[in-house]
């Protein structure tokens, strides 16, 4: 069995990696850590894992186990590596933005499987991408592996309120939340550099322009971004593009109706939709930003590493209604 450590636990991705833990028939799960709830039971913060674990929160302390999944908040997984020193075979998957960018200062993976799978099977260190890079890169791939992205692609995406972690702010509670949608960072969305760095990857050379209009949703999860830009290929030239590319990822399907959220959410899928309007090609991706934008995408990070089924653990059903 792999042994598994949660650090940061207590957060919605944290509680996510539990649930798929719990039930991923290769895992144990050794610890979970709290600063905040240490000594108490992981049910009594995760109360739908009642019955289901009576692991307590710990502190943030090394213990010895195969993965350890780092769930903190962005800039403190390079200072808690440094403090609880793992051992150097342990299989670190950090969920933060803190090594999502190449430097010359950390040998992390960037952890999209629809682009570096075989990088991400002989790593140690992965470093998980963010939900809406995440659901972003999987709608433009296709194209920028023909080196087919335009200098401009504009790009519109909703997102949950789950998106913006457990602490409450001003705009994640229930009444400001409720019957209400925003635009927020405009244009200046962190999660743009990840996805510029993974395009120049693919497309070499790719210097265009993201226009990207982040929307906060008043829904609890899931991301559904809708991409236009030029694009010469007819329409069932490009839906063929895109099965060609994706065919042998699990969780990337093409389909052929209209998106809605609730046809991804609570899987690890990824829905795409294409349609072609006068020369502008419309690509609209959906995901489940807590599983395939966070720990859904984590464990099939960790299921390449140790050369599992990728859907090992992952195989959710969404509800219908």
């Amino acid at each position: 069995m792999i042994r598994i450590g949660v650090y940061g636990a207590a957060g919605y991705t944290g509680g996510e990696l539990i649930r798929l833990i719990l039930g991923h028939p290769s895992c144990k799960l050794e610890f979970a850590t709290s600063t905040t709830y240490h000594g108490q039971p992981v049910s009594a913060i995760h109360p739908d894992l009642y019955g289901r674990t009576d692991l307590l929160f710990t502190e943030e302390v090394w213990r010895e186990c195969d993965v350890i999944f780092l769930c903190g908040g962005h800039g403190r997984s390079a200072e808690l590596l440094k403090r609880i020193n793992p051992a150097r075979d342990t299989t670190v998957i950090d969920l933060s933005s803190d090594f999502r960018l190449k430097r010359k200062d950390h040998d992390f993976v960037y952890g999209l499987p629809e682009v570096n799978k075989s990088s991400i099977s002989a790593a140690n260190h992965i470093a998980n991408p963010g939900c809406f890079a995440t659901c972003i890169q999987l709608a433009l791939l296709p194209l920028a592996d023909k080196a087919l992205l335009p200098a401009e692609v504009h790009i519109t995406a909703i997102t949950g309120s789950t998106g913006a972690g457990q602490k409450p702010v001003s705009t994640t509670h229930f009444s400001w939340r409720d019957n209400n949608v925003s635009v927020y960072k405009a244009f200046r969305h962190q999660h743009l550099d990840e996805i510029m760095q993974t395009l120049r990857q693919v497309q070499s050379g790719f210097d265009g322009n993201l226009h990207f209009v982040p929307v906060r949703g008043n829904f609890s999860r899931g991301i559904l971004a809708s991409t236009y830009l030029h694009c010469d290929l007819i329409e069932e030239e490009t839906i063929k593009l895109y099965k060609s590319y994706y065919r042998d990822e699990p969780f990337v399907h093409i389909v052929p109706h209209d998106l809605s959220l609730k046809q991804v959410v609570n899987t690890n899928n990824c829905f795409i939709q294409l349609r072609k309007y006068n020369g502008i090609l419309h690509v609209v991706a959906a995901i489940d930003n807590l599983l395939k934008g966070a720990s859904g995408q984590a464990v099939q990070n960790m299921n390449l590493i140790f050369s599992l089924p990728e859907t090992e653990g992952l195989n959710l059903k969404p509800s219908a209604f």
